[in-house]
């Protein structure tokens, strides 16, 4: 993938009496104006909308050069200085890894904070392999394994030989992109702190997707990597077993398939959670070992998580674990069962979960936190 080759955006941002000197010693990063986007977009017309998330609206639009783009929209709240911002975005823009999805360029005229990246055809996991059946791409369990291979080589790069170090914080399916020869990019990462205050860890308020939160950044909003290895194992679980980790029309014992997971890894059943799309055309001892994997990266306590790298190693068999080693996840029902001892529930939060409760979980302290549960794109709540 090579980025644009020429830059937009210098001469139309000239005009804006924000940037003044703020551009000066940014490189390598390509502006694009706002008008050129909306142009691109149809004046992010609802139908060219590919995607809505915590950080923005994403639409698919038309540079000038006839280049197809994904433009993010981030959310109008951000106070971030334009300098700030920029040098944020030049990092990211740095980055490059076959399993990232590659940013473009920005726009950041007056209190527009745009990313350009590149478009990918075959949209998000969330909407095609757990997306209920709409959709006509088969995914083979060889294209599974590489999926959950390169999601983890993404994910170690972003860990461990990146510099500084990104957190993604947002591990999820929606948040893995597919190209056209179905190679998993993970988007999405480093935006953390491009987003308003009120919606990072660092506000105490926690910003992830319920199913994919880790326990102890449930609990206190301590963001590290280890986080981002629970969410990755219930996306290896969801990967593997062809269904998103909530499904509330299933028997109760069923809703929430880390748990489910535990159930059969107990009783030596694993090989039952394997998606039945595949017809059993898979390597059931190599499926079991991805499940495996998936319970080990999402153990209660962050410690006995693998880091990155080795759970990359473990992919790929390169290295073996000890199955005994494996302890009990944390559960979602952990986080289900909250008491509430706040005010009467506003109205407009009918249907929402408004609650300040007191978790504990082994490794992680006590500690309170209070949250939103909204209603999120892809059908799973998030907090925000």
């Amino acid at each position: 993938m090579t980025c644009l080759s020429f830059l937009f955006g210098r001469n139309s941002a000239r005009g804006d009496p924000e940037l003044g000197d703020e551009l000066s010693g940014v490189q390598n990063v390509t502006l694009y104006s706002y008008k050129e986007l909306a142009i691109a977009t149809n004046d992010y017309s609802p139908v060219n909308k590919i995607g809505e998330g915590g950080f923005g609206s994403v639409y698919k639009g038309k540079l000038r050069n006839g280049q197809m783009a994904a433009i993010k929209v981030l959310s109008a709240d951000s106070r971030q200085g334009v300098r700030e911002f920029l040098t944020e975005i030049q990092v990211i823009s740095d980055i490059e890894h076959e399993n990232l999805v590659k940013l473009y360029g920005c726009c950041v005229e007056r209190n527009q904070r745009i990313l350009i990246y590149n478009y990918l055809e075959n949209n998000s996991l969330a909407k095609t392999l757990l997306g209920g059946g709409h959709c006509s791409i088969h995914f083979t369990w060889k294209t599974r394994v590489k999926i959950c291979t390169g999601v983890a080589r993404g994910l170690a790069y972003l860990h461990e030989e990146v510099r500084p170090r990104i957190v993604h914080r947002d591990i999820k399916a929606s948040n893995i992109l597919l190209d056209k020869d179905l190679t998993p990019k993970i988007s999405d990462f480093g935006l953390a702190k491009l987003m308003p205050p009120n919606m990072t860890h660092v506000s105490t308020r926690v910003a992830g997707t319920i199913g994919y939160l880790a326990p102890e950044y449930a609990i206190s909003g301590q963001l590290t990597r280890r986080a981002d290895i629970y969410s990755f194992g219930v996306l290896l679980i969801e990967i593997v077993s062809g269904r998103c980790n909530t499904n509330s029309r299933l028997p109760i014992a069923e809703q929430y398939i880390l748990e489910r997971t535990w159930q059969l890894y107990e009783r030596k059943e694993l090989v039952f959670l394997v998606d039945t799309a595949l017809n059993g055309d898979f390597d059931a001892e190599q499926a079991c070992k991805f499940l495996k994997i998936g319970l080990l990266c999402t153990q209660d306590s962050p410690k006995l998580r693998p880091s990155m790298s080795t759970v990359v190693r473990m992919l790929t068999g390169e290295r073996d674990f000890d199955e005994d080693a494996i302890t009990k996840p944390g559960l979602i029902t952990d986080f289900m069962d909250l008491k509430i001892k706040t005010d009467p529930m506003p109205k407009q939060l009918d249907n929402a979960h408004l609650s300040s409760s007191k978790f504990n979980s082994s490794g992680s302290g006590t500690t309170t936190e209070s949250s939103v549960w909204t209603s999120a794109p892809s059908s799973h709540a998030t907090f925000s």
